[in-house]
């Protein structure tokens, strides 16, 4: 299907990913026990977009879990990510895939789940960037990770100047900052230019989620 022939379903994924302004990646929380509660919190205060990130599942496992989360976008109305696994977005009918610089490429991707689908793609450099904001397929991308985070031990923190890079540059695709931004961050990354931020621990490790999202959702919004 050709971009300028896009379905209703298409079309209005796309509006809502331009109001989007705080991302969260998280586990199932199999830790804590608490899954539908956590996604509750946070997706009532503020989170536009919820991925499951979760190294090591089986894709069987991984789809009983998206129906938890499935379930809790649908009560809240935030879009649903699914992070790296064409086969498994397609599966869930997932609202967004999210791909790695060394995942299927996009075209392989769009040939498995489709035009109704928003397809993200991961940039740690700004050339990786710039390509990212012309690629054809690609609905947004993110820039980082801006400080150092275990969640991708061992890759190099570009920090902020990588978010100006991206910020200094025309265009209109939605990007995101990633990458160690919390409540105590923040400012730096909105100083940079960024206009929407990826958050992992700022929130899977609050004392009060909900507070957490509420507070970032805010500052993100002013």
């Amino acid at each position: 299907m050709s971009r300028h022939l896009l379905s209703d379903r298409a079309v209005a994924l796309r509006a809502r990913l331009s109001r989007a302004r705080l991302y969260l990646c998280t586990d199932a929380r199999e830790r804590q026990g608490d899954l539908p509660a956590f996604l509750d919190a946070v997706l009532a205060n503020g989170v536009d977009i919820v991925q499951l990130r979760q190294k090591g599942l089986e894709a069987r496992q991984e789809i009983e879990y998206l129906k938890v989360f499935r379930a809790a976008c649908e009560r809240h109305g935030a879009l649903l990510a699914v992070n790296d696994r064409a086969d498994v977005a397609h599966a869930v009918h997932a609202d967004v895939l999210h791909l790695g610089q060394d995942d299927l490429p996009v075209p392989a991707a769009r040939a498995i789940v489709g035009e109704d689908i928003l397809i993200g793609r991961s940039t740690h450099a700004p050339e990786q960037a710039d390509a990212a904001a012309a690629e054809p397929g690609v609905d947004y991308f993110c820039a980082g990770p801006v400080w150092p985070t275990p969640t991708k031990p061992g890759r190099e923190a570009p920090g902020p100047k990588l978010l100006e890079h991206v910020a200094g540059q025309r265009g209109g695709r939605p990007w995101f900052a990633i990458g160690g931004i919390d409540a105590g961050n923040l400012d730096q990354v909105l100083a940079a230019g960024a206009e929407r931020a990826v958050v992992v621990r700022a929130l899977t490790e609050a004392a009060d989620p909900g507070a957490a999202a509420a507070e970032l959702a805010r500052r993100l919004r002013d």
